[in-house]
C-alpha cells in the first residue's frame, strides 16, 4: 500500500476562490473546500466573519471585498480559535475582535500549540506565515448571545452560542431579515468534518438542533459551497449530523467490544468512505477525529492538546 502523505502536506495546489453576494451587502468567499470567510455591511461599517490563516491570505480576501465596499471594518467575528481561522486578524485592522468567552480561554490554553499543529498539517494555507504577528486575542467576548445593530434599515446581526460542538467555543452569525446563517465549522456542506477538538455527542444532538432552529434559507458552513434554499440548508445539517452519528456508532462499537484505536479507525473509515471519502480533507481529518472520539467515549471530557509531535504520532499509528 502506498504510504499516505501526512495530513494535507501534499495538497499544494491553489484552490479557485469564489466571492458570492448572498443578499444586499452580504458576502461569502468559498474556495473548493478551503476555509470559508464572509462579511456583512452595516450602514457605515463592516462586520467580517473569520480571518483566515495569515495576514497575507486575509489581504487577498480583503482586496476582493474592496471591489464591492470601502466601508471600514468595525467588527471582526471569530467563530472559534483554530489557527487557520484567526491568525490573519491583523490584516483587518478591526476596531473590535469578537469571540465566545471559551474561545478566548482556549487561545490562552492551547493557541500556540494549535498554531504550530495547523501550519504543519496544512502548509498551503499558511501563505506568508512569517507575517503573523502573534496569537489573535478577542477584545470582546460573550457567553450566550450578542446583537450588533447594523444601523439604518439594515437590521441586526445576531451572534449566538449554540453549545459545544466543533470546539467548546463555536459561535454562529445570524441575519434574521435575510435568513442567512454563517455557521462556521458547526456545519460543512460537502466537506469532511474535523472533530479533533470536538464534543461529538453534544454537537450531533442539541447543538445541531439549535443551528437547525434558526430556519436559515442560506447557510455558509466552514468549508464547502454555500447552501441555498431551505432544502439545501437542511441537507447540509443532516450530512453533518450523519457523519457524527456514524463515527459515534462505529467507534463506540469497537470500544464496547474491547477493541483497539486502530480497529476503531479502520471500522469508521470503512463506514464513511463510500459517502464522504471524495470530499475535501477526509483523509486528513479522520485519524484526528477518531482519536478524539476514542478519548471522549473513554471519559476524557476535554480534548487533549494537539501538538505538531502528537499529530505525527497519531497519523503514524492510524494512517501510516
Amino acid at each position: 500500500m502506498t504510504k499516505k502523505a501526512f495530513a494535507s502536506s501534499a495538497d499544494l495546489a491553489e484552490k479557485a476562490q469564489t466571492l458570492e453576494v448572498l443578499a444586499d451587502g452580504v458576502y461569502a468567499l468559498t474556495a473548493e473546500g478551503d476555509p470559508n470567510i464572509g462579511a456583512i455591511e452595516g450602514e457605515d461599517f463592516l462586520v467580517c466573519f473569520e480571518a483566515l490563516a495569515t495576514p497575507v491570505a486575509a489581504g487577498e480576501w480583503l482586496a476582493k471585498l474592496r471591489e464591492h465596499t470601502d466601508k471600514p471594518i468595525r467588527y471582526l467575528v471569530l467563530s472559534h480559535y483554530h489557527a487557520v481561522r484567526v491568525l490573519g486578524a491583523s490584516a483587518f485592522d478591526a476596531d473590535v475582535i469578537v469571540a465566545h468567552e471559551n474561545t478566548r480561554a482556549l487561545v490562552a490554553e492551547r493557541g500556540k500549540e494549535d498554531w504550530e499543529s495547523e501550519f504543519g498539517r496544512m502548509p498551503r494555507l499558511a501563505k506568508g506565515a512569517e507575517t503573523v504577528p502573534g496569537l489573535t486575542w478577542p477584545t470582546l467576548t460573550f457567553s450566550d448571545r450578542l446583537t450588533i445593530d447594523l444601523g439604518g434599515d439594515r437590521g441586526d446581526l445576531v451572534l449566538q452560542y449554540c453549545g459545544r460542538g466543533h470546539t467548546e467555543g463555536d459561535i454562529v452569525a445570524w441575519l434574521p431579515r435575510e435568513k442567512v446563517l454563517y455557521a462556521g465549522d458547526l456545519v460543512e456542506a460537502e466537506a469532511a468534518l474535523y472533530t479533533g477538538d470536538a464534543f461529538h455527542r453534544d454537537w450531533a444532538s442539541s447543538t445541531l438542533d439549535r443551528v437547525a432552529a434558526f430556519g436559515a434559507e442560506t447557510l455558509i458552513g466552514g468549508r464547502g459551497g454555500v447552501s441555498r434554499g431551505r432544502a439545501a440548508v437542511e441537507a447540509a445539517i443532516a450530512q453533518t449530523r450523519h457523519f457524527l452519528d456514524t463515527m459515534i456508532r462505529e467507534v463506540g462499537a469497537v470500544r464496547d467490544a474491547g477493541g483497539t484505536l486502530k480497529e476503531a479507525f479502520e471500522r469508521t473509515y470503512a463506514a464513511l468512505n463510500d459517502r464522504y471519502g471524495h470530499w475535501p480533507i477526509f483523509e486528513h481529518c479522520l485519524p484526528f477525529d477518531v482519536s478524539r472520539l476514542w478519548d471522549e467515549l473513554g471519559g476524557v471530557e476535554r480534548p487533549v492538546v494537539w501538538t505538531a509531535e502528537r499529530d505525527r504520532e497519531v497519523w503514524g499509528r492510524l494512517q501510516g
